[in-house]
C-alpha cells in the first residue's frame, strides 16, 4: 500500500468516524470495488417513543 492509498484510507476512516458520531440507531455500509472504497452508505432509523 503506497502513501497515496494510506492517505485515502485515512480520509475514509475520518468520514466513518464522523458518521458514527452522528448516528444513534442504524447502520453504515462500506462499498469496495477494485480494492478501493467507492461508497459509504448511512442508513438511519428514527425511533419514536
Amino acid at each position: 500500500m503506497g502513501a497515496r492509498n494510506d492517505q485515502d484510507l485515512e480520509q475514509v476512516f475520518e468520514k466513518i468516524k464522523l458518521l458514527l458520531n452522528d448516528l444513534k440507531y442504524g447502520s453504515i455500509t462500506i462499498v469496495v470495488q477494485d480494492e478501493k472504497v467507492i461508497q459509504i452508505e448511512k442508513n438511519e432509523k428514527v425511533r419514536l417513543k
